[in-house]
C-alpha cells in the first residue's frame, strides 16, 4: 500500500513540474510577444523612440503627427500582425488535429488559395457569390470559398474514408486549382485590377484599419473560446478517432465544427491582409515540440507561436529596405519553406 501511495505521489509531483514547465513557456513566449509588438511600433520609415511613442499614448504634449503615426497606422498594424498571427496558429493546430498530418495547414491544403480566388473574383469581376453590401464582397466570398474547399476535403476524406496523405495530397490539387483559377482572372482582368489583386496577394499588413483589426480579433476571441471548451475532445481526436470514438467524442460533429471555424479564421485573415503563407504551418510545430499536443496548452501556445512569427515578420518587412515596406507574406513563405522541407525530411513525418 506505501509503496502504491508513493508512486501515486510521484506521479502526481511530475505531472505538477510539468505542467509548470508548461506554464512557463507560455509566460516566456507571452514576453517574447510583448518585446516583439512594441518593436513592431517603434520601426518603420520614420523610427520612434520608446518615449515618443509613450508620449504619444499618455501625453497631451505630442505633436499631432507622431500622435497620428502611432495610434492610427503602426498601433494597429502591430494589433493585426498579432492577431492573424494567432489566428493562423490555431487554425493550423486544429487542421492538423483533425486530419492528423504534420503538413496540414490552411495553406498547404488549399483553404488560403480558395479564399484568395474568392477575393479575386470580388476585386476583378465584382461578383460576390452572396447578395451584400459592395465592401464586403471581399471579405464575404473569401469566406465562402474557404469553406467550400474545406467541406470538400473533409466530406472527400468521409466518402471514401481516406487516408490523411491522400487528403493533403487532395489539398494540394485544389490549391492549384485555385491558384490557376486566380491566375485566369488577373489574365482578363485590366491593369489596375491586376496590381490590385497581386498585392492583395503578396500580403500586407499596411491596409489595415481599426475597424478591420476590431473584426479580426473578435472572430478570434470566439474561435478560441469555442476551441477551449472542446480542448478536451480535440486531445481525445489527436490519439485518433477510434480512439476519440471510445472515449464518448462524436468525431464527425466535432471535425465539421473545427472545419467551420477554421475557415472563418483563414477567411477573415486573408481577406483584410492577403494571403500570408506557412504562419499556420509553423507556428503549430513550435507549440508541439514546446508543450505536445494536450490541446489546453497546444492552443495557445500555438496561437503564440503563430503571433510571435507574424510580429516578427511585421518588423522584418519594415527593416529589409529601408524607407519601405517589404510585402509581409513574402517574408512569410522565406521564413517558411526551410522549415517545412525541415519537416519533409524528418523521418517522423
Amino acid at each position: 500500500m506505501k509503496n502504491m501511495i508513493n508512486i501515486n505521489e510521484r506521479s502526481t509531483a511530475i505531472y505538477n513540474d510539468m505542467i509548470k514547465h508548461k506554464i512557463k513557456i507560455l509566460l516566456v513566449m507571452s514576453i517574447a510577444l510583448v518585446v516583439t509588438f512594441s518593436i513592431d511600433i517603434l520601426t518603420g520609415p520614420a523610427w520612434l523612440s520608446i518615449n515618443d511613442v509613450i508620449s504619444a499614448f499618455f501625453s497631451s504634449s505630442v505633436d499631432n503627427n507622431t500622435h497620428f503615426i502611432v495610434c492610427s497606422i503602426r498601433l494597429p498594424v502591430a494589433v493585426m500582425a498579432v492577431v492573424v498571427g494567432a489566428s493562423l496558429g490555431i487554425a493550423g493546430a486544429e487542421m492538423q488535429t483533425i486530419l492528423g498530418n504534420p503538413l496540414a495547414s490552411p495553406y498547404t491544403i488549399g483553404v488560403s488559395a480558395a479564399a484568395g480566388f474568392g477575393a479575386a473574383l470580388a476585386l476583378v469581376l465584382g461578383v460576390g457569390v452572396i447578395p451584400c453590401a459592395e465592401e464586403f464582397i471581399v471579405s464575404i466570398n473569401a469566406f465562402v470559398f474557404a469553406l467550400f474547399s474545406s467541406l470538400i476535403i473533409y466530406f472527400i476524406s468521409k466518402l471514401r474514408k481516406a487516408r490523411t496523405e491522400i487528403i493533403v495530397l487532395l489539398g494540394i490539387a485544389l490549391l492549384f486549382l485555385f491558384n490557376a483559377l486566380t491566375a485566369f482572372l488577373q489574365y482578363i482582368a485590366t491593369e489596375q485590377q491586376v496590381q490590385t489583386v497581386v498585392f492583395w496577394l503578396f500580403g500586407s499588413l499596411t491596409r489595415t484599419t481599426w475597424l478591420k483589426a476590431g473584426i479580426t480579433t473578435i472572430v478570434f476571441t470566439v474561435s478560441i473560446y469555442l476551441f477551449a471548451k472542446d480542448s478536451w475532445k480535440l486531445t481525445a481526436l489527436s490519439l485518433g478517432d477510434d480512439k476519440a470514438k471510445s472515449l464518448g467524442v462524436d468525431v464527425e460533429k466535432i471535425k465539421l465544427k473545427v472545419i467551420i471555424i477554421v475557415s472563418l479564421l483563414t477567411a477573415t485573415a486573408v481577406c483584410f491582409v492577403g494571403t500570408i503563407g506557412f504562419i499556420g504551418l509553423a507556428g503549430p510545430h513550435i507549440a508541439r515540440m514546446l508543450v505536445g499536443e494536450e490541446q489546453r496548452f497546444f492552443i495557445p501556445v500555438s496561437a503564440l507561436g503563430g503571433a510571435l512569427l507574424l510580429s516578427a515578420a511585421s518588423i522584418g518587412s519594415k527593416i529589409i529596405i529601408p524607407g519601405a515596406i517589404f510585402p509581409i507574406g513574402i517574408i512569410t513563405s522565406f521564413i517558411g519553406v526551410p522549415f517545412f522541407v525541415s519537416l519533409i525530411l524528418r523521418k517522423r513525418v
